[in-house]
């Protein structure tokens, strides 16, 4: 990719299944097979937790194609003053756009997003080869993650 690349940051949008959302978060983790529609259905139900599901892109416009991509969820809590904590999650950039801080690029989007959602910290987790990345973005190693998957009949 050019360092010049004509770039764009946004909200996920209704026609990104047609450029490659879908491909690029499979760099990510296991996405399955989405149709449109099902891929539409889903946005249309993300959009309307708004504010408190937020995911951004970056689009290179020129190949219109979703080059990066992050999510971050607000969880209302009771502690802190009836605070709310934001939590990142989905953070991808495609291989062919890396080394161009486009990961620093969505995630400084997030934390501010957080910011104005008046969010009292920001959290992620991340593979320990991803800590050093993190750091870079403003992070700090805290604490242990734990995960607990469900096998598909228990999750309904």
């Amino acid at each position: 990719m050019a360092a010049n690349a004509n770039l764009t940051l946004r909200q996920l949008e209704k026609g990104d299944a047609d450029k490659g959302f879908l491909s690029l978060l499979a760099q990510l983790t296991v996405v399955g097979e989405i149709s449109k529609s099902q891929f539409e259905e889903r946005l249309q139900l993300l959009q309307a937790k708004q504010p408190d599901y937020y995911i951004v892109v970056l689009e290179d416009l020129d190949k219109q194609k979703i080059v990066a991509s992050a999510t971050l969820l607000i969880e209302y809590k009771i502690l802190r003053h009836c605070g709310k904590v934001g939590h990142i999650e989905d953070v991808v950039v495609d291989d062919g756009y890396r080394g161009q801080k486009l990961g620093q690029r969505v995630i400084a989007a997030l934390v501010s997003y957080a910011q104005r959602q008046g969010c009292y910290k920001v959290i992620l987790d991340c593979s320990d080869s991803n800590v050093s990345f993190y750091e870079k973005c403003g992070f700090t190693r805290k604490e242990v993650q734990m995960a607990l998957y469900m096998t598909p009949n228990e999750a309904k």
